[in-house]
């Protein structure tokens, strides 16, 4: 801002500096005019001078002494200029001076107001603009996630192209054509777990969030080509539970205690779902939570397989506050997504919900990241944050409710999230 003004301030300097100098400068009479005047003056009163003498000698009477007369006097009065009207020696514009000074600045800064952008002087302005400019409208969405779909009909071998397609939409929630980029992704990829269960999910989401059918049978692929895979085996297990059965839905889950801290929200999630797949079993349901049954049979190693310390993650819980829960309904859409501190903007891992779902445990980790390249693990700090969308759009929009939590190193658990305030 300062530095603004100072500039401001000198191009005015320098514009009164080339008008107010002949304005301030002392007038001088028309030297050439005045010469003029004098000599037409002279040769009008010699010729006066002759008239009287004719006059006077007999040469012409009275009468025509008169008449010749007036026509000298007719012509002093068109070719000499009265005195009154020639400026003053020594007169300055010094008042028109003194307004063009007030006036031009007073001018310059009306103009500015009228027309420019004063409040982006305020720095917290400009760097409120900064952070906005980072944000992706819904319309500049669509417009990069068509514009990709266009370049891809020609690109069918692009593997990181249709892996991006796929995400985007997925983060949309444009699911049909989720599903269709990622069942065009694996057959590029055919032996990526990974980008199997994306498939798989999205394919159940098609489908009425039913895993029945096609989609039990990609998760089977990808367990085939990766055992561990723990999206594989909770989707495994999902897929048993919902046709009721319940032994092969505990055995696919015991299997993630396996591979996740003991203490950590996934595996919490995952005991809870054990002892609901166990009680409706009609088995019974045991005293102690099936993690810690797990690590004292040896199952459970300690929160540290290699391939969980490799990988970025961050779990927690999202709350919404009851002042709230009136302005809301259960279908409103939550999202649940991490981002970078000093990084790119868009999220780094979403996670869709329903308002219906509240409170609700989550996590977060490398495998939902919407480009392979940038991923949770790739960035020091990030942002956990919980977004509920009532239009159901990825981008943000200033009526959604929103919580957040500080900087947090990725793989860091136990994170409470209370969506309390709107977006800002």
């Amino acid at each position: 801002m300062t530095v603004f003004l100072i500039g401001a301030v000198l191009l005015t300097a320098i514009a009164l500096a080339f008008v107010l100098p002949p304005l301030l400068r002392k007038e001088e009479p028309d030297m050439q005019k005045v010469r003029r005047d004098d000599l037409n003056l002279a040769v009008l009163r010699d010729q006066l001078r002759e008239l009287d003498a004719d006059l006077r000698e007999g040469m012409i009477d009275q009468a025509a002494y008169e008449s010749a007369r007036l026509e000298l006097e007719r012509r002093v009065a068109e070719e000499v200029q009265p005195a009154a009207a020639m400026p003053k020696n020594g007169r300055s514009n010094r008042g028109v001076a003194i307004a063009v000074g007030v006036a031009v600045p007073l001018l310059a800064m009306t103009i500015y107001l009228a027309v420019g952008s004063p409040a982006a002087l305020d720095p917290k302005q400009r760097i409120a603009a900064d952070e906005n400019a980072h944000e992706v409208t819904a319309e500049q969405m669509e417009g990069l996630v068509a514009g990709l779909a266009e370049r891809l009909r020609n690109q069918p071998d692009d593997v990181n192209g249709w892996n991006i397609l796929a995400r985007s939409y997925a983060s949309m929630g444009r699911y049909p054509e989720a599903s269709k980029a990622y069942a065009h992704l694996v057959t590029l990829v055919p032996n990526d777990a990974n980008l199997l269960v994306d498939y798989a999910d999205m394919l159940a989401m098609t489908l009425g969030k039913s895993l029945q059918g096609e989609p039990e049978k990609i998760v089977e692929r990808a367990l085939q080509v990766d055992p561990k895979n723990i999206k594989a085996l909770s989707l495994a297990g999902s897929a048993a539970f919902e046709r009721r059965d319940y032994a092969n839905a505990i055995t696919h889950w015991r299997k993630i205690l396996a591979l996740v801290p003991a203490d950590s929200e996934t595996a919490k999630t995952i005991a809870g779902s054990i002892n609901e797949a166990q009680s409706l079993s009609g088995r019974p349901i045991a005293a102690q939570p099936p993690v810690a049954q797990a690590a004292q049979a040896g199952v459970v190693s300690a929160a540290a397989a290699p391939s969980v310390k490799a990988a970025g993650w961050v779990q927690g819980t999202v709350e919404l506050d009851p002042a709230l829960r009136g302005q809301v309904a259960d279908t409103d859409v939550l999202f649940i997504f991490a981002r970078a501190v000093n990084g790119p903007q868009f999220p780094l891992a979403v996670l869709r919900k329903q308002v219906k779902d509240l409170p609700v445990s989550f996590s977060l980790d490398d495998s939902m990241s919407m480009m392979p390249d940038v991923k949770l693990s790739s960035f020091p700090q990030v942002v956990v944050g919980a977004r509920i969308s009532k239009s159901g759009n990825a981008t943000p929009d200033p009526n959604d409710f929103e919580g957040l939590t500080g900087a947090v190193v990725p793989r860091t658990g136990n994170l409470k999230i209370i969506i309390k305030k709107r977006r800002e």
